[in-house]
């Protein structure tokens, strides 16, 4: 059976859609599970670190496997994986040593860690296979930007679903049985996969070594300046922001895992309709460079604002819940932009490589900001000041994000010189 373009890609969003779920639970039950045996706050953050620190590599290798042997095997081995991660985690117990338990958890969030960037990768990749390249007449990548946006928006939302699952498994089956339902459920998912064709993403030329790196200026200022604002992010929301509530605004950590479980949720469904957005503001034409550095721009402010609003000693609850929901909705605005752009900036031939390279930025900037935001919170005489180091610092890597972006070539010029 041949399978249409628009089937492919149901059948790799689904898959994506049941992976995030997983995901997105699985981090709630770690924090919950781990918090509920004594461990601190910035205990529990260590055990995520292999995660970040495994997506960098796995972006990198994953786009180069998935142009040498096609984005359907990339997919097969990161649903596997994560069910592997799954499984693995079923027999851990309150009764074993502390570095026993850390050690082994670290080794299971890096097996899945490597499952969710090939996963990511293969279904953002995907996008560019399947979606009709638009003339200019129909708006020039319009199309590509709306399912871009629709893919990367309702992942978030669904992880942030996957908090509230999470919890919920956890209360109603505990940890143990959670994971082996979750490990079932995503295997359901991925039995669909099976029928994908398994040259979709491959490339007709084999790459080599050296393919693995961008030859794309376009590529090469995206992701550094990817880098820097996902490293914006996590510098203050990973870490800082968790432990803040709950020790400066004594928030217990059911009420933490829905503000944040919320907080993801209403940060998908922006991206989702971002395109939306745009055509209610007039916006009629798929975003450009001038648009990647307005979001930029505006979302330079946001952190310290809310910086030096708790340095002013204003309302702090008040400060967080404003500032984290504004700085939700343009930061947004411009990763939906942005990953639009990678793929704007790509052909089909060299997608995987250029998303896979891409997103080694993203996860590279995500481990940074999570490493930042214990080191900066752990400076500060107190949590507020803690709090104000890692916001500043979050202003500082969007202003050098915004700096990066004055160097993005136009699209269709960095088109040609990927062909060329």
């Amino acid at each position: 059976m041949r399978l249409s373009a628009l089937q492919q890609y149901g059948i790799v969003t689904t898959n994506y859609w049941a992976f995030t779920l997983t995901d997105g639970a699985l981090r709630m039950l770690v924090i919950f599970h781990f918090h509920s045996l004594g461990y601190t706050t910035l205990e529990i953050a260590f055990l995520f670190l292999f995660y970040e620190f495994f997506g960098v590599i796995t972006n990198l290798y994953g786009g180069w496997i998935g142009a040498r042997y096609g984005l359907r095997l990339t997919l097969w081995v990161g649903t596997l994986l994560q069910i592997g991660a799954l499984l693995m985690l079923i027999p851990v117990s309150s009764g074993w040593s502390k570095l026993l338990s850390v050690i082994y958890v670290m080794v299971a969030q890096a097996i899945s860690g490597i499952a969710k960037d090939l996963n990511k990768m293969s279904a953002k990749s995907a996008i560019k296979t399947v979606v009709p390249d638009s003339s200019e007449e129909d708006g020039g990548n319009n199309q590509l930007f709306k399912w871009v946006a629709i893919l990367t928006g309702s992942k978030n939302a669904l992880k942030g679903v996957g908090f509230f699952l999470g919890g919920l498994l956890l209360t109603s089956f505990g940890f143990n049985k959670a994971v082996e339902l979750m490990a079932i459920g995503l295997g359901v998912s991925f039995l669909l996969t099976l029928i994908l064709p398994g040259d979709i993403g491959k490339m007709k030329s084999k790459p080599i070594f050296k393919d693995l790196f961008s030859k794309s200026q376009g590529i090469n200022v995206l992701s550094f300046a990817r880098f820097f604002l996902f490293g914006a992010r996590d510098v203050w929301f990973v870490v800082a922001l968790p432990v803040f509530l709950e020790t400066y605004l004594n928030w217990n950590f059911s009420e933490i895992g829905a503000f944040l479980g919320l907080w993801v949720i209403g940060y998908g469904f922006i991206q989702a309709f971002a395109p939306s957005l745009r055509n209610l503001w007039g916006n009629k034409t798929s975003p450009g460079v001038s648009s990647v550095q307005f979001w930029s721009a505006v979302l330079t402010a946001i952190p310290a604002l809310i910086a030096i609003a708790l340095w002013r000693q204003s309302n702090p609850e008040i400060a967080i819940t404003a500032g984290l929901i504004l700085f939700g909705f343009i930061f947004a605005m411009n990763s939906s932009i942005h990953s639009y752009m990678v793929l704007a900036y790509t052909d089909k031939e060299n997608v995987s490589l250029n998303v896979g390279f891409y997103y080694m930025a993203n996860a590279a900037g995500r481990l940074i900001g999570t490493l930042l935001s214990g080191v900066l919170f752990m400076l500060g005489a107190n949590a507020s000041i803690g709090m104000q180091l890692c916001l500043w610092c979050s202003s500082l890597f969007v202003f050098i994000s915004l700096l990066t972006s004055l160097r993005l070539p136009p699209v269709s010029s960095a088109i040609a010189f990927e062909k060329a």
